[in-house]
């Protein structure tokens, strides 16, 4: 399973919403060979690490694709490009955040090597699973609704194991489920 996490915080003028955004994005992956098979109702998360720019609109989408890892990564950011994005400041506002989650069970660079990695967060590396997705409601309550069993290839515990460890500590972030997109629209 092929999971990639979606956000979006600003408009950029041609869309009306950050859904907007992520409706396009959607619409070019799907011209890239990227097709999404399954995608997750769309959530209202408040940004982390805390800070005064606007919630983003958060969904995971499984998709599948002939394209490797680093081949899928590259796509991703060619639509970021192409939907607005520049790449200046960790953590900004953002028209577009495309990542992937997870690349079935793959541990990129290595097993041995991606705790280090997830780490040093370097942005050219490829980091499969995500560092940090198992410490983030707005990737993990949207996962959930596609695949609340899957498992995380480095640490091994569920989605929902992982949902119910961050709500008993205190939830950063508050996450809402805002709707359910339409495929349709795409």
């Amino acid at each position: 399973m092929i999971l990639l996490g979606l956000g979006s915080n600003l408009t950029g003028g041609v869309y009306d919403s950050p859904q907007a955004v992520l409706m396009a994005a959607l619409a070019q992956m799907a011209d890239r060979g990227i097709h999404v098979e399954k995608l997750s109702p769309f959530y209202e998360t408040e940004p982390v690490p805390k800070s005064d720019q606007p919630w983003f609109v958060n969904a995971v989408a499984a998709v599948t694709t002939d394209l490797a890892p680093r081949s899928l990564l590259k796509a991703l950011h060619d639509i970021e490009e192409n939907l607005g994005r520049s790449r200046r400041i960790r953590w900004e506002a953002r028209i577009i955040d495309l990542d992937i989650l997870a690349y079935d069970d793959k541990i990129l660079p290595s097993e041995d090597a991606w705790s280090e990695k997830a780490e040093a967060l370097l942005p050219d590396d490829i980091i499969i699973p995500h560092p940090r997705l198992h410490e983030r409601l707005f990737v993990l309550k949207p996962l959930s609704d596609l695949a609340p069993m899957w498992r995380h290839p480095v640490f091994g515990d569920t989605v929902d194991c992982y949902i119910a460890t961050i709500e008993a500590q205190g939830s950063p972030g508050a996450v809402r489920k805002i709707d359910a997109p339409n495929p349709e629209k795409r």
